[in-house]
């Protein structure tokens, strides 16, 4: 039975050379037989000269008596380590000196023979060891610096050993390492400068939109554009066409007023005051809803009524407006006004009639009077500004029952650039039974009639009705031989208190009042005389106007 230990010579690739002294005789010449001395330790003959002898390198650790690796001797695959003896390790911040430079051997062991060749010498025979004598001394590594070496297990023995780094000391690539410390310092900012900027872009743009989305608000569909007839849009689809805007200019002036056409030749109707700065020889030019302009001419005018006609040639498709009668309008009928106030043509406003027969006179700017109109008017709170003047006011039905004339202003009739006011919501319009006789009047003479009762007024009277004077302006009577009040015993220093039983505090009232009716009309005059109160009746006379 085999006990483990080494019975002959198996040579195997990781065994080593058997302590044995090898001895080639000199007289083979391949090298001989080989003969082992016995185990005494006596050579069986003396060696020859011939044979050279090589000592083995000593193994590094205690040989064991099975000679197997790693407790044997050192294998063919790897040196043994050095050993290692660390040091204290210096206090932090504490400067590492450099590893010294140990001096090389020149002339290094030569490596061990794993093998020995059969034409290689034999190795020279060693005495045997006691065993109770002291193992022989090995030399012992030099000790390393003051400081930690490096040990690689696959660099060469001997070779420099590479020094440690402290952990804080210097390390060879600390300015490289710097740079791109500082590098990605700078990329960090950038970056953050970016975001803040793109960040603060996104905000701005969400809080004037609303958000990073479409924004879509929920809407009707289409409906049928028709209203219903009597409706302020109704009425004003209906009217539209037939409303004109016309600019004015001569002798220095120029203005902008509206007027509506009566009939399919072309005759229109508008205010007096809006065509005057033509004069005589000035341009009036007719611009229509659908923004079609013509060039008119001036068929009549009267500043008593303050109204005019003008005429436009070679237009076709022209939609006259129908005339409603203004005796039937009551107060509260709601109402709507056409015009181009501020020269904004096509503007439609709405109100209600909010009195009848109210007395109003414009004009005087000439200073004799001869531009002073006396209107009974409709009053109106529909807006009315300037612009609107010779404008249609239209009842429920789309028809025409007044022309807009004038408007009370809250001040002198001046807005606070110097300009003119605007609407504070008390309008005045010519009722269209009056306006309707003075126009065809205009249309077939020229000029228009005034209803008069042949009697001078003294306008400075300050009492309660008109007083007749006691002469003339001119010096004469006061009251027109064989007029129409001489015939009813109407004698001067009389006041006139009623017309038709409608109470009159002014002269201009009762001129207003006589102005309201035709020539021939019968009136019936309340006056008092001496405290006594008196009636006469009287038909109205007639005096060309201009």
């Amino acid at each position: 039975m085999d006990d483990g230990k080494p019975t002959g010579s198996k040579p195997k690739w990781w065994s080593r050379p058997a302590r044995q002294h090898l001895v080639a005789e000199s007289g083979s010449p391949g090298g001989g037989a080989v003969h082992t001395p016995p185990p005494g330790g006596a050579a069986a003959g003396p060696v020859p000269d011939a044979v050279a002898t090589a000592a083995l390198p000593q193994p590094l650790h205690q040989p064991d008596e099975y000679r197997t690796p790693p407790y044997g001797e050192p294998g063919p695959w790897a040196p043994a380590p050095p050993v290692q003896r660390p040091v204290a390790t210096p206090a932090h911040g504490t400067a590492v000196p450099p590893a010294p430079q140990q001096p090389r051997d020149p002339h290094p062991p030569a490596p061990p023979v794993p093998h020995q060749a059969p034409h290689q010498h034999p190795p020279a025979p060693q005495p045997p060891r006691d065993p109770h004598s002291p193992a022989p001394q090995q030399a012992q590594p030099v000790p390393p610096p003051s400081q930690w070496l490096q040990y690689d297990p696959w660099s060469t023995p001997g070779g420099q050993p590479q020094p440690l780094l402290h952990p804080g000391g210097p390390a060879a690539g600390a300015p490289r390492e710097g740079r791109r410390r500082g590098l990605a310092v700078i990329a960090a900012l950038l970056f953050a400068g970016l975001t803040g900027v793109l960040g603060g872009g996104v905000g701005a743009y969400v809080e004037r939109h609303g958000g990073l989305t479409t924004v879509e608000l929920p809407q009707a569909g289409r409906e049928d554009g028709d209203r219903a007839p009597d409706s302020v849009a109704g009425i004003a689809a209906s009217a539209l066409p037939g409303v004109v805007t016309l600019h004015v200019s001569g002798g220095g002036e120029q203005g902008t007023g509206t007027g509506f056409v009566l009939d399919e030749r072309g005759h229109i109707l508008t205010n007096h005051h809006v065509v005057d700065p033509a004069g005589a020889s000035g341009d009036i030019t007719v611009t229509f809803s659908g923004g079609e302009t013509a060039a008119a001419e001036l068929v009549g005018k009267d500043s008593g009524y303050d109204l005019a006609v003008v005429r436009v040639k070679g237009v076709a498709n022209l939609k006259p407006l129908p005339l409603g009668n203004s005796d039937n309008v009551r107060v509260g009928d709601p109402v709507v006004a056409i015009g181009a106030p501020f020269d904004l043509q096509n503007t439609v406003t709405s109100g209600i009639i909010s009195a009848k027969e109210r007395p109003i006179t414009a004009g005087g700017e000439k200073g004799d009077g001869s531009d002073i109109s006396y209107v009974d008017a409709l009053q109106t709170d529909a807006p009315i500004n300037p612009g609107n003047s010779g404008g249609p006011l239209l009842d429920s039905k789309a028809r025409v029952i007044g022309i807009n004339s004038a408007i009370r202003a809250a001040d002198s009739g001046s807005g606070p650039d110097g300009g003119q006011a605007g609407s504070i919501g008390l309008g005045f319009a010519i009722p269209v039974n009056q306006g309707k006789r003075v126009a065809e009047e205009l249309i077939n003479t020229g000029k228009a009639d005034h209803p008069v009762i042949g009697v001078s007024l003294d306008m400075k009277y300050s009492g309660d009705g008109a007083r007749v004077g006691e002469k003339a302006q001119d010096g004469g009577a006061s009251v027109t031989p064989g007029g129409p009040a001489a015939k009813a015993g109407v004698r001067p220093g009389d006041v006139i208190t009623k017309v038709d039983g409608h109470r009159v505090h002014s002269g201009e009232e009762l001129i207003v009042k006589i102005r309201a009716h035709r020539p021939g009309d019968r009136l019936r005059l309340t006056l008092e005389r001496d405290g006594q109160e008196q009636t006469k009746t009287l038909t109205l006379g007639s005096s060309a106007g201009g």
